[in-house]
């Protein structure tokens, strides 16, 4: 793709990772049931195929958390635009997040989850980008450490593209240069 200035994450390496991931879960929770909550748009991909992984009962639900808008750097703003469907009183959580960044998000969402009473909340991110963290965050299943620099594919949308694309990339700085600015 023309788009494409490096591939960090092969579409191979991300398949071994989330099927070690979700081994790792099902052995931490055996029979217990688990709600997987879904940070849309970007966490959807990687939930879909770390649930195929996971042999505990499971069942799912979706937020849509925004603060990036179309930048391509978190603004720190957070808002909920679509909540939970389903109570969490009293069941086990993990957050199925596809990158943590700043942690601004997260710390909300964490703040906003716990106070819905549920027996217990971990996260899952595929992608953990530390060097940018403002905000500690307990992170009890990562995936990949990555660099501190934008990336896209397996979810991570530039414009609300490219989160079809099987592998993370670094897209060429001419696409994205005047946003970063």
């Amino acid at each position: 793709m023309d788009i494409v200035e490096r591939i960090v994450i092969t579409e191979e390496d991300i398949q071994t990772r989330v099927q070690e991931l979700g081994q790792a879960i099902s052995k931490d929770y055996g029979n217990e049931p688990i709600t997987l909550i879904c940070i849309l748009k970007g966490g959807l991909m990687f939930l879909c195929d770390l649930a195929k992984h996971i042999t505990s009962p499971v069942t799912y639900d979706f937020m849509s958390v925004s603060s990036y808008g179309d930048a391509t750097q978190s603004s720190g703003v957070v808002r909920i635009t679509k909540d939970l469907e389903e109570s969490i009183e009293g069941r086990h959580v993990i957050i199925v997040e596809d990158i943590i960044d700043t942690g601004l998000t997260l710390s909300y969402l964490l703040k906003n989850l716990h106070s819905r009473n549920p027996a217990s909340i971990r996260i899952c991110t595929l992608l953990d980008k530390q060097a940018n963290r403002k905000v500690e965050i307990p992170v009890d299943y990562v995936g990949f450490d990555v660099p501190n620099e934008f990336l896209v594919g397996y979810g991570l949308d530039f414009r609300q593209l490219y989160r079809n694309i099987p592998y993370v990339f670094i897209p060429k700085p001419e696409y994205y240069q005047d946003e970063a600015e």
